[in-house]
């Protein structure tokens, strides 16, 4: 994997670039839609390609280990032919995920031991054990194994899940460094920055990470309950810290002020379950504000989803009838919302790119982020 600094924002932090892997270019600053189980819930890979303009999606090493499993995917000849994805995949650790299960795990020396949510059985995630899952996967990008802290969690707590998650990290490294790519395409290695809400902790776990010389780095532990302008924060101490010449991933994150806003401070890729989740619920995010399209007020506007959006459907459906399909419990609607939330996130992407390669991009984001948080 190669990643190429093109241009950086004037008056900011924002950067723009291109990161090259096996399976294709990736223009940085992106979004990266969420496939869990490797699909992105009720959209079609084509309309990934072709409508939405997906460059990179992502996979969840935890979801696909328990199911399919990995004799099919190693089977099938890896997650990109199993999915029919041609495009990059990233994959997480499952690291959220366990930590998400706080009653059905426990966290050692050795890794974490879980319980399944399928089926109640219980399995063993170790720092190696991923990366030998991710390289079954096959994932042109894969996260090392963390803790992730939640965002109120005690100093002292704080400490002993960094030293830890550094613990694992060397071992996963060594472990990914003595390992090989199982489909003939390269695979790159993240590490996660840690260290909840302090700075000094952030500090210390970007300099660790940094120091391994991988060839990019992931921010994790964020987005978890602490408030969004401590998130801000620590983006700006960690960014501080990771090379410039690498790329940055922000994990989980976000609204679309929190995308612009993380851009600002030197973030290249972002993912969230946010677009596809709120669209199969209602909520439609516009460049000019957030529409629930369950509201009466819908009811007769027969006008376009968006005359303007950068999607089909946009101009294809009108929000009356998607209102309609919505209070008709119509499947339809959950594929139409969650389509055009996609892709109005990578037109997002798209367009901070383009103003920070023109050099306008502080006044440009200051006016988007007061427009894209509007109730409709």
């Amino acid at each position: 994997m190669k990643f190429e600094l093109k241009s950086v924002a004037d008056g900011s932090a924002a950067r723009a670039g291109v990161i090259t892997t096996d399976h294709g270019l990736i223009e940085t600053p992106i979004f990266m839609p969420v496939g869990t189980v490797g699909a992105v819930k009720a959209v079609h890979m084509s309309e990934l390609r072709d409508d939405i303009k997906a460059q990179i999606i992502l996979g969840n090493t935890y979801h696909l280990y328990l199911r399919p499993g990995m004799d099919i995917i190693h089977r099938a000849g890896g997650l990109h032919k199993f999915n029919s994805w041609s495009g990059p995949i990233l994959t997480d650790s499952g690291g959220f995920q366990v930590f998400s299960l706080a009653e059905q795990r426990k966290i050692k020396e050795e890794g974490v031991t879980f319980r399944s949510h399928i089926d109640g059985s219980k399995h063993l995630f170790t720092p190696e054990g991923v990366v030998d899952i991710q390289r079954t996967i096959g994932s042109d990008i894969m996260m090392a194994l963390d803790e992730c802290t939640p965002g109120t969690a005690e100093r002292d707590y704080a400490r002993r899940s960094l030293t830890l998650t550094e613990r694992w990290l060397e071992r996963g490294w060594r472990h990914f460094n003595e390992t090989q790519p199982l489909y003939g395409h390269s695979q790159a290695f993240f590490p996660i920055v840690q260290g909840c809400v302090y700075p000094d902790l952030r500090q210390e776990s970007a300099r660790f990470v940094t120091d391994l010389g991988a060839e990019g780095y992931a921010i994790g532990g964020l987005a978890v309950g602490e408030p969004t302008e401590v998130m801000y924060d620590m983006i700006e101490v960690v960014n501080d810290i990771l090379p410039q010449d690498k790329p940055r991933y922000l994990m989980g994150v976000g609204k679309p002020e929190n995308i612009l806003e993380a851009i600002d401070r030197g973030v290249d890729m972002m993912d969230c379950v946010m677009p596809t989740r709120n669209g199969r619920n209602g909520m439609l995010f516009t460049r000019h504000g957030i529409m629930n399209m369950r509201n009466r007020k819908w009811a007769d506007d027969f006008s376009p989803l968006q005359e303007d959006g950068p999607s089909v459907v946009d101009r294809m459906y009108s929000k009356a009838y998607l209102r309609h399909l919505f209070i008709a419990q119509e499947l339809l609607a959950m594929q139409i919302a969650s389509i055009h939330n996609l892709a109005f996130y990578l037109w997002l992407v798209r367009e901070a790119r383009q103003h920070i390669i023109a050099g306008d991009f502080a006044a440009w984001k200051r006016q988007m982020v007061i427009d894209v948080q509007q109730r409709l």
